[in-house]
């Protein structure tokens, strides 16, 4: 008699079944927990052939995020490209206020489009339930175009995501969440790409003293640092190496968030949307 099902059969059996409704599929691959699971289940249903995933290429994208994801369509076999996009180029992206994320996906769609109508596909991204909740402009925008997201059809909270990956034996299944380090930019503060290459160099400085999961967030010439509250104490252990890196990005001061690590937290700022 068989055993109990493991655990994130039935997620990924819900989200096999919304990708096999699709003939052809452009997949927006970040190379994230979320994405990675979308391309790789495309991929498994569908076949190279009629799956294309796309990296989109900015200096919003940490080099290693874009490393990353090359490795992963490497591994797997993904059909795989990239393309750049032009966000950098809007004066409202730029001005950073509270639609940024908009801004983005529309530039993100302006090149997917155009790839999808090619293929005959639809643009789908790896968008799940717990997303919903969240102050999020960019998914608005991106369904205004036409774009489709499988996992929140097929019931997926992150949760799932990460059950379902783990159950395929996937490396992302556990993988820290990275938003785009535009998000470490408070709102009103003008982004530029000289801004966020600082900010990679002191997240990249400090990815190599062990801290994987962690964001820098940017106050002019001081930088926040975030951790899980697990790993506060290891910073403090560490004050002098943390200090050296952040600085020698270029901050000045290097202070360290003693409520740790809160994803989408310069939102409070916008005060009634929820957290992103």
């Amino acid at each position: 008699m068989a055993g109990p099902r493991p655990d994130g059969f039935a997620a990924l059996e819900r989200l096999r079944s919304k990708v096999a409704d699709h003939g052809r599929l452009v997949v927006a691959f970040s190379g994230g927990t979320d994405s990675a699971l979308l391309a790789r289940v495309a991929h498994d249903e569908l076949g190279a052939g009629r799956v294309h995933a796309v990296t989109a290429i900015s200096p919003s994208l940490a080099s290693d995020e874009r490393e990353d994801a090359e490795a992963l369509a490497r591994e797997w076999g993904l059909r795989w490209s990239t393309v750049e996009t032009s966000e950098m180029e809007d004066a409202a992206y730029r001005a950073n206020d509270a639609d940024r994320c908009a801004y983005c996906k529309d530039a993100l769609m302006d090149v997917l489009v155009p790839l999808a109508e090619a293929e005959g596909a639809t643009v789908v991204l790896g968008v799940n339930l717990d997303d919903l909740g969240d102050y999020r402009p960019g998914q608005d925008a991106a369904a205004a175009r036409g774009a489709q997201f499988p996992m929140v059809e097929a019931g997926l909270t992150k949760d799932d995501v990460r059950a379902a990956s783990r159950h395929l034996g996937l490396r992302t299944a556990d993988k820290p969440a990275a938003a785009c380090l535009a998000s470490r930019i408070p709102y009103g503060t003008q982004v530029t790409v000289a801004l966020l290459s600082t900010v990679e160099r002191a997240e990249a400085s400090l990815r190599r003293l062990g801290f994987d999961d962690l964001r820098v967030r940017h106050h002019g010439d001081t930088a926040r640092v975030e951790v899980p509250l697990s790993r506060l104490a290891d910073v403090v252990a560490l004050r002098r190496e943390v200090v050296d890196a952040v600085l020698g990005a270029g901050y000045r001061y290097a202070t360290l968030d003693l409520e740790g690590l809160r994803s989408g937290n310069l939102n409070a700022a916008l005060g009634d949307p929820p957290l992103s």
